[in-house]
């Protein structure tokens, strides 16, 4: 796996998923909209940690810095 996601686009990932946890949490999703949040979150916080998301490759896209060696 190559990673595909820059800093930035890491950074809004783990913020959208707290927000969406806040949200879950304090009562404010409840139902199926909390369910497809929570996944949701979790897809973020799990793709940001491994900087790949499968989608931008399917896509084409990458916000990933390239440095030079």
């Amino acid at each position: 796996m190559k990673k595909n996601m820059g800093t930035t686009d890491r950074v809004i990932r783990v913020v959208v998923a707290l927000i969406a946890a806040i949200l879950i949490f304090s009562g404010i999703l409840k139902g199926a909209w909390a369910i497809v949040a929570g996944v949701v979150a979790g897809i973020f916080l799990l793709t940001s940690l491994v900087s790949f998301c499968p989608l931008y490759t399917l896509v084409g896209i990458n916000t990933c810095k390239r440095t030079s060696h």
